[in-house]
């Protein structure tokens, strides 16, 4: 499911109407925003955020020179985009961790959000960014709240602080104390959630508040929820004044109205988007680079950055080499498959790429059949992934039986990595070419 997927295809659909025209009339204008408008209230958008957007596009969209322009629908595209990224918070807005360390981060919203999971994949990109992190269990009412985080902070390989059940103004100073001691950058307060708001939450929060003084404090939304949650979120700032959002759960049979209404509910910024179940999948948000995914315009900015991560500099070197020199072998293409699957998920990956949906569709990249492919590869043996020419019937069957898949599997993966290595060859083997990859 690719974000906004419901919402960006009904845009294009739009959009397709007004930019085949050489002229547009107000008539034809006003007739497309009245369908975006019904577009954001399908896609639970807030019903107020919607009714000021269409006015606000609409008013733009109805000048002279919009009206005369020699490209109408591309003007009205460009300002649909505008207004999406203001709309979304204009800038990315960045973590202030300003000031002595540790800097605290306090984490709040209502159980089952995914608050505990969301320490955890901040932590580990936190870390990334060369911060030490030291998560501090503050929930001691959710049965396994504690446990739960023991375990994410190992999986994201930073440290874990609690105190069992006691009050949690008390554990959160500890913890603070055990960051300070141990010169650690960032603490990560993961306070406890309700099912609903209630006094007492809201007490214990403000509490905690005014005990550790945070540099910033995160309201954890869930995005298929709707706009109960946005409700929610102005409810937790009322009584918190948090700093920023994060939205998760963006990659899930989501219709994305969540993301484009909290900023104008609350006016608390979009600072980090889930999108996805690894601990990877936590994303900056950036309201331009979203703004042109929902449009259908890619994301390349984005796909780059996750590609910088995934694979370093000499890696990419010696595999334009390989493809320069034609040298291209199995145990190369396992490694790229390695490198893509750090990168998150593949069909999301697809939509960063601008143009791509319009030319295949919706079609889905099958995982299965690449967790195959990988599991085929690392049954052979070095010199069968360097040399698969010498790979025969018996060597099938075994590879085939070593990795639980057929003969007609081992065969398919062959034919395929021969004709890639083919179109490679074509790519890269004139002289003094230079490679250039999308990531």
């Amino acid at each position: 499911m690719a974000i906004f997927e419901g919402l960006s295809q009904r845009l294009n659909h739009i959009f397709s109407k007004i930019t085949q025209r050489g002229k547009l009339t107000e008539l034809e204008i006003n007739q497309a925003m009245r369908e975006i408008r019904v577009a954001l209230l399908e896609a639970d958008v807030n019903y107020a955020v919607a009714k000021k957007f269409i006015a606000d596009v609409t008013q733009k969209a109805s000048g002279v020179e919009v009206l005369e322009s020699l490209t109408p629908g591309q003007q009205v595209i460009k300002i649909v985009r505008d207004e999406l990224v203001e709309l979304m918070g204009s800038t990315q807005s960045k973590l202030d961790l300003s000031g002595t360390p540790p800097a605290v981060i306090m984490m709040c919203g209502l159980q089952g959000a995914g608050k505990t999971t969301l320490c955890g994949k901040l932590g580990a990109y936190l870390k990334s960014q060369g911060k030490s992190v030291l998560l501090v269990a503050c929930d001691i009412y959710r049965p396994s709240a504690i446990e739960q985080l023991k375990i994410v902070g190992k999986q994201a390989n930073v440290q874990v602080y609690e105190h069992g059940t006691q009050d949690p103004r008390r554990t959160a100073l500890e913890g603070i104390k055990v960051a300070r001691d141990q010169g650690i950058d960032v603490v990560i307060l993961d306070t406890a959630g309700r099912l609903h708001i209630d006094a007492d939450m809201m007490q214990e929060l403000r509490d905690i508040k005014a005990e550790v003084s945070p540099k910033e404090i995160l309201f954890t939304i869930d995005a298929m929820t709707g706009q109960d949650s946005v409700n929610v979120a102005k409810e937790f700032n009322d009584q918190l004044d948090v700093s920023g959002i994060i939205v998760t759960k963006l990659d899930g049979d989501t219709r994305g109205g969540v993301a484009l209404s909290v900023k104008a509910v609350t006016g608390k910024p979009i600072k980090f988007c889930g999108v996805g179940e690894k601990l990877g999948d936590l994303e900056p948000f950036y309201p331009d680079r979203m703004a042109s995914r929902i449009l259908g315009m890619g994301d390349v900015l984005t796909l780059i950055e996750k590609a910088q991560s995934a694979v370093d500099e000499k890696e990419m070197e010696q595999l334009q080499k390989s493809f320069r020199e034609n040298s291209f072998t199995l145990q190369d293409y396992l490694n790229q498959i390695e490198n893509v699957r750090k990168m998150g998920d593949i069909n999301a990956l697809m939509d960063m790429i601008p143009g791509l949906r319009s030319k295949v569709g919706n079609v889905a990249v099958d995982e299965h059949e690449i967790a195959k492919n990988r599991a085929i590869i690392q049954s052979m043996t070095p010199e069968e992934r360097f040399d698969p020419d010498i790979i025969k019937a018996g060597q099938k069957k075994r590879i085939a039986t070593g990795s639980g898949t057929s003969i007609q599997d081992v065969n398919t993966l062959l034919k395929q990595f021969r004709q890639s290595k083919e179109l490679m060859k074509q790519y890269g083997g004139k002289k003094g070419r230079k490679m250039k990859f999308p990531f």
